[in-house]
């Protein structure tokens, strides 16, 4: 058989048994006088194979690993891996769409969105509409709701919605994004209003929020949030973290 005849008999394209030959998945066979190459029915059984455990979803890597064993003893154990890769691919295809039902029966979408159900719940009840502080408030959190583990993800999500279920807390939040907003642009990081707006800031955080410890001033996620302010903002940010720290015992 010439090769585009084999190609024809097992249902693959002569293209794939040339990269099936390049990557030493099916053997060369021996040419004619002309210089073209003579199939036999072993070629087409080993193609068949192929295509077989490819159509199954193995990569040609673990084909030929199977391939090497002839008596099939790795094949067992290789199907088995697929099928735990399968069942743990359906698995997350399920969540996927239950989180896609969830936000799609929410109705309208937040502008940070896809974020997950708890978190869409929870801008919903963000104030400072028209804010461009609390406009990045609310990117920081649909970061976190991506970046964070579950574990602080759910703390940091109830925290605020327990907090902003205060109305008192709503008001302070408010104002600690007035008082941002203000010090935006070239405002320099001593202005005497950094500090009122600190101070605003630290009120508003909900008790829990900031970890005991606290954030060092090298850490990486601080200085991507500062950087991302003005000057001013930046300083009244750092110095609500340390009001905050400190008041603990």
């Amino acid at each position: 058989m010439r090769i585009g005849e084999l190609a024809a008999v097992v249902g693959v394209t002569p293209r794939a048994v040339r990269h099936y030959h390049h990557l030493g998945l099916l053997p060369e066979p021996e040419r004619l006088g002309n210089g073209y190459r003579d199939y036999t029915l072993r070629h087409a059984v080993v193609l068949a194979r192929i295509r077989r455990l490819t159509e199954l979803g193995l990569g040609l890597a673990e084909v030929r690993d199977v391939l090497a064993d002839d008596a099939g003893k790795d094949l067992v154990e290789v199907l088995t891996e697929l099928d735990e890769d399968l069942a743990r691919q359906e698995a997350a295809i399920r969540d996927a769409r239950r989180r896609l039902r969830t936000l799609l029966d929410a109705g309208e979408l937040p502008a940070e969105g896809p974020v997950s159900a708890e978190l869409a719940a929870l801008l919903a009840r963000v104030p400072g509409s028209g804010s461009p502080t609390a406009a990045k408030d609310r990117e920081i959190l649909a970061l976190l709701d991506t970046a964070a583990p579950p574990e602080a993800r759910a703390r940091i999500t109830g925290l605020l919605t327990e907090a902003l279920a205060d109305p008192d807390a709503v008001r302070k939040a408010e104002r600690a994004y007035a008082l941002l907003d203000a010090l935006a642009g070239a405002v320099p990081d001593d202005d005497p209003r950094v500090e009122e707006a600190a101070r605003a800031l630290a009120e508003a955080i909900p008790g829990g929020l900031v970890p005991e410890e606290g954030l060092p001033e090298g850490d990486a996620f601080l200085r991507a949030v500062c950087a991302d302010f003005s000057p001013a903002q930046a300083e009244a940010f750092r110095r609500a973290l340390a009001l905050v720290a400190g008041e603990r015992p």
